[in-house]
């Protein structure tokens, strides 16, 4: 059974590796060696938990905790896809791109230890809280098959980010603050928020968003609260180095958001009928994978779109 002591050793372990990772990003040079080394690691870490868990737990759980971490590693996915726009907006250059995104996702740590505790607790005292995951769910499924269109033209300023430049302004130092000049002669240097700090916090809001989403999809695989704690924080940890890897082709994978949109419905589905038919983890799990590569393989075959 699960003791004070293995939430303690996972937050050990969590802070070791991070270490480890800040070390190959010390040494190496190349961008996309450190992220697939660093992408690596967390993968080990993650099949070596599973591996624990199935040796002292359950062959049942250690499949809950897989599924658990294949379904929120596929949602952060969407993820990606919005950081890659919140910094074409913010105008970051790629090179401070990770730092925002290993600060952006410290902050999730705690976010989603929050909403997790949270959820757990609402389904073990009112059963028909999983009903309304299982609708919000299935809102969020319908709302991803429609995409925001993309005609090609420029990214504009978010109005927030034009409102408060009109307040105070935002230097485009890359620092979160930066010293500027006195307005008056004589006066002391004022120091500004950046457009660095705006990303951040983007990102850390992004991050709200979608964690509720895929806290009650995790919540669908398992109600154990370590093994859904677990695989969701393994799935984030490893998030800055998938971005490191993909963010050329993100444009690519078209079809992914439908794929998003049938694991979004899958989970409400598993919810609303958990009561009459249980979907076992292993068949979860072969469902999951199975969408991923459909939808992955199909939008890197697919006909790139004529230009306009």
């Amino acid at each position: 059974m699960i003791t004070h002591n293995h939430w303690i050793w996972f937050h050990v372990a969590i802070v070791v590796l991070m270490a480890a990772e800040y070390l190959v990003h010390m040494v190496l040079p190349e961008p996309r060696r450190k992220a697939a080394i660093a992408l690596g690691m967390w993968i080990v870490a993650t099949l070596a938990l599973a591996a624990y868990f199935a040796h002292t737990w359950s062959a049942e759980a250690s499949t809950q905790f897989l599924a658990g971490y294949a379904i929120e590693q596929a949602l952060s996915v969407d993820n990606l896809l919005v950081f890659l726009l919140l910094f074409q907006v913010f105008g970051i250059p790629a090179n401070r791109q990770p730092r925002v995104l290993f600060w952006g996702i410290l902050g999730a740590i705690v976010l989603r230890g929050l909403f997790i505790a949270a959820g757990v607790g609402l389904l073990e005292h009112f059963h028909f809280v999983s009903y309304l995951f299982a609708a919000f769910l299935l809102y969020a499924s319908i709302k991803m098959l429609r995409p925001s269109e993309n005609d090609g033209s420029p990214r504009q300023k978010p109005g927030w980010i034009q409102w408060l430049e009109r307040i105070r302004p935002i230097s485009n130092n890359t620092d979160y603050f930066a010293k500027h000049e006195a307005v008056t002669p004589g006066g002391p240097p004022r120091w500004m928020p950046t457009m660095l700090l705006l990303a951040l916090l983007a990102v850390e809001l992004t991050d709200v968003v979608f964690a509720l989403d895929s806290i009650p999809a995790v919540l669908s695989i398992t109600r154990e609260p370590f093994l859904a704690y677990t695989s969701n924080i393994l799935a984030v940890m490893s998030l800055r180095s998938v971005y490191v890897l993909l963010a050329a082709m993100l444009s690519k994978l078209r079809y992914l958001h439908f794929g998003l949109a049938i694991l979004l419905a899958f989970a409400a589905i598993k919810m609303l009928i958990a009561d009459w038919v249980n979907i076992g983890p292993v068949l979860s799990l072969a469902i999951i994978g199975g969408v991923l590569v459909v939808t992955i393989v199909a939008s890197l075959l697919a006909k790139p779109k004529a230009s306009a």
